[in-house]
C-alpha cells in the first residue's frame, strides 16, 4: 500500500454511484470495461481490480440505505480506480489467509495488478480504496 498522487493530464474521467449490493459491485466491473473499451485503453487487469475493490465495499464497507462511488481516471500511461464506501473505520489491509481459508485473497490479486494501490481516509465516515495500473506502451 502507498499514499495517493495525483494525475496529471487526465484523458478520461467517469464517476458513478452504485448501490452497496453484489448487483452494484457487477455493474462497476461492467461499467469500467465499457468505460475503458471506449477510451481505448486495456481493460482486463482493470476489470479484476474492479471487481475486488467493489466486492469489498459491498462486504466489508456496506452501510444500510447507502450506495458506494466508483471512480476511473485515465491517462495514457495510468488507469487510476477509486472505490469510496462509507465505512472509513474499516480499512482493508493486505492479507496472507492459509490454505485453507476461501477468502481473503483480493487484495492479493490487487497487489499484483496494480502498479499501486493505497486506502484515502475522509471526509468522515468515508474511506476511498484507490489502485493504479500502469498502461502498457503500444509500440
Amino acid at each position: 500500500m502507498e499514499t495517493e498522487t495525483q494525475l496529471h493530464a487526465t484523458a478520461g474521467q467517469f464517476t458513478v454511484l452504485l448501490s452497496a449490493t453484489p448487483r452494484g459491485a457487477r455493474l462497476a466491473r461492467l461499467l469500467s470495461t465499457e468505460q475503458l473499451r471506449a477510451w481505448g485503453l486495456p481493460f482486463e487487469a482493470a476489470a479484476h481490480v474492479v471487481a475486488e475493490l467493489a466486492a469489498n465495499a459491498v462486504t466489508h464497507g456496506r452501510v444500510s440505505g447507502r450506495d458506494f462511488r466508483f471512480t476511473l481516471l485515465a491517462t495514457h500511461r495510468v488507469i487510476r480506480i477509486e472505490v469510496t464506501d462509507t465505512r472509513g473505520e474499516r480499512v482493508p489491509e493486505l492479507r496472507h489467509p492459509g490454505g485453507e481459508e476461501e477468502t481473503g485473497r483480493g487484495l492479493q490479486l490487487v497487489d499484483a495488478l496494480a502498479a499501486r494501490w493505497g486506502v484515502t481516509p475522509g471526509p468522515a465516515p468515508r474511506k476511498t480504496t484507490w489502485a493504479e495500473l500502469t498502461v502498457p506502451r503500444v509500440n
